[in-house]
């Protein structure tokens, strides 16, 4: 809680504990006695002094928004309903409402503050300064001070000011603030890092690849301060609501106060009803609740290292039922690793032969044999490329590593790999040995995900630049919906526009991929979700869902926390409409005193506020 907080809760007590002496004081040796020619002076003295230790600052925000011409708002509601209570010597009354209208404030303050929590530690991020090299000598300065090229130090504790290289030295980063990644990377010389994360372990000296400006640290705050001007259509709607409503109740409280007590010439039973029409009806538990449920659901995303850019994008993936996939980096780890090795009691021997084969080659086929292999590789074969089938290499013995045309063309019976993905046959001395099966390794999260997605009735495509043999099997295998390959990427951009032309009416387009090649399609789905965006300036600037991390399974979170939200929002808005429209009948009937009036107002707020804050959970079902 804040001093400001515990401020206003200290005051509110006071206001309360003095009411509640006041009142049965006045109950016990009734006030009015004491001054018999002018009775209604002293209590209307003291409960005054109460009404504005309790109620000033009401007062003067009713007063400045008068004068800034937004004249119709639920404080000038409270004015109008507490001194008009006042005018019919209704005191403790008049009291009562502002006290429990002051409550409704504070828990209204004490919610945004709870759910801002998990924004404010995102922006914590924004770095303070720069240890900027100049000529060996340390400089410290402000962020935005430094140019792209420049050198600067970041030590252990130290948050990493800009994007940049590591040139010298390696350590640890802790990525959690954008990631929501707990476990540390390890970086080394020639690593790339991003701005906003935290170096751990060791000094490092970085080389600076944007400014300030266009870092991503700088890029990510920008969103999450404007993340508010996106609002979704019930914000919006309660926003207009509010507008017009007011004014509307105003009017019609000042006819039910006037037009009865002409007809029946009791004004002051027509007043006080009048006034609690005009206490039920103030829109706090709307006007409040609805952007606090979304604001709560966008601080529970941010907790999980998803960045949404705003209310409405957080309303639409609620509704979203058509999911279209990027394959490579997204449903894939897009790297080849080693999948199968046959037979399997020599894979050892198998992979030695391979490594020693593409000992000197960079090709990613070759880096995955020897990352698979795991020991160094002294090579004193002669090697020789065969271009379109692979590697011989000779010595005293000859190895062929390679395709299977490799094979054919020098006599070799070989066993056939069944597998998909990139086969390499092995053989010594003319003799087969074996096959490894190199592939794009699916992410152990995808599925899960599919899963989930076919589950809620989504529809799941993949679209990928693979074949369709390496298509067909990954769609197999996470039991996709539907595939396309052999793709460019413009024919993906294509497939999107006809698949949102011929969408039905309430079906939402969600397309996922990996931020960097995808910025097109991101941009004109109906909502664009950028995987492992860390560093990546095309996904945070096309994506309206952005992923810090390369974890799929936030998908299947944000959805999760995105029908909540929707679920709490819509909860609040039937329920203070329901109570209000009851008690508002009840009120113009005289069936419904103040007192329930003020439970209409403020007891209906502050359980819709509690609601709302539900879902700034940390617990995803």
């Amino acid at each position: 809680m804040t001093k400001r907080q515990k401020k206003y809760l200290t005051r509110i007590i006071i206001s309360l504990v003095l009411f509640l002496v006041l009142f049965i004081i006045d109950l016990i040796i009734h006030l009015e006695d004491i001054m018999p020619a002018n009775g209604f002076i002293l209590p209307l003295i003291l409960y005054l002094v109460l009404y504005f230790i309790i109620g000033y600052d009401i007062l003067l925000k009713a007063f400045k928004n008068i004068k800034n011409k937004e004249i119709f708002d639920e404080n000038l509601l409270m004015i109008i309903a507490t001194i008009g209570a006042f005018l019919i010597g209704e005191y403790a009354e008049g009291i009562a409402v502002m006290i429990f209208y002051q409550v409704g404030e504070f828990f209204q303050s004490f919610a945004v503050s709870k759910s801002r929590k998990s924004i404010a530690k995102l922006m914590d991020i924004r770095p303070d300064y720069a240890n900027l090299i100049i000529n060996d000598e340390i400089k410290t300065v402000e962020p935005d001070e430094v140019k792209v090229n420049d050198l600067i130090l970041v030590k252990p504790g130290e948050r990493i000011p800009l994007d940049g290289i590591i040139v010298k030295g390696e350590t640890s980063i802790d990525t959690k603030a954008l990631t929501g990644e707990s476990v540390p990377s390890d970086l080394k010389e020639g690593n790339k890092v991003i701005s906003g994360t935290i170096n751990l372990t060791k000094t490092i000296t970085v080389k600076v690849s944007n400014t300030f400006h266009d870092s991503t640290v700088s890029k990510i705050l920008d969103l999450v301060e404007n993340a508010e001007q996106n609002k979704s259509k019930p914000e919006a709607f309660i926003t207009k609501f509010a507008r017009y409503y007011t004014p509307i109740v105003v009017i019609f409280a000042f006819l039910l106060a006037l037009i009865p007590s002409l007809i029946t010439k009791e004004p002051k039973t027509w007043i006080y009803r009048a006034l609690n029409f005009l206490v039920v009806s103030c829109p706090c538990a709307l006007v409040i609740s609805v952007p606090l449920s979304f604001f709560a659901g966008i601080g529970a995303c941010s907790r999980f290292g998803i960045l949404v850019k705003g209310s409405n994008y957080l309303e639409r993936f609620n509704k979203s039922n058509m999911f279209v996939f990027d394959k490579t980096g997204t449903l894939t780890k897009g790297n080849f690793d080693v999948i199968e090795v046959l037979p399997k009691e020599s894979k050892e021997y198998i992979l030695h032969l391979a490594a020693v084969a593409e000992a000197d080659s960079n090709h990613p086929i070759a880096v995955s044999i020897k990352k698979a292999y795991g020991k160094p590789v002294h090579s004193d074969y002669h090697l020789e490329n065969i271009a379109g089938m692979g590697i011989k290499a000779t010595n005293e013995d000859i190895i062929l590593c390679g395709n299977e045309k490799l094979m054919l063309a020098n006599n070799i019976d070989y066993i056939k790999h069944s597998g998909v993905g990139s086969i390499i046959y092995v053989a010594k001395n003319n003799k087969f040995v074996g096959s490894i099966l190199i592939a794009d390794e699916i992410k152990k999260e995808s599925k899960e995900v599919i899963i989930y997605l076919n589950s809620i009735g989504a529809k799941t495509i993949m679209l990928t630049g693979d074949n369709n043999i390496v298509a067909e099997s990954v769609a197999k295998n996470l039991e996709l919906t539907n595939y396309q390959a052999n793709l460019l990427p413009q024919d993906k951009v294509k497939i999107v526009e006809d698949l949102l032309k011929n969408k039905r009416k309430n079906d939402v387009l969600c397309f996922v991929g990996d931020g960097i090649n995808d910025a097109p399609v991101l941009m004109q789905s109906d909502i664009g979700v950028a995987m492992g965006a860390l560093g990546s300036d095309a996904a945070i600037e096309a994506a309206d869902i952005v992923l810090m991390n390369d974890d799929l399974s936030k998908i299947k979170i944000c959805k999760k926390i995105a029908k909540k939200t929707m679920s709490i929002v819509y909860q609040n808005i039937i329920f203070a409409i329901g109570i209000k429209i009851l008690v508002l009948i009840l009120s113009a009937f005289g069936y419904a005193n103040m007192w329930m009036a003020v439970f209409a107002d403020v007891g209906v707020a502050v359980l819709a506020i509690l609601n709302a804050m539900r879902a700034n959970t940390k617990k995803i079902r």
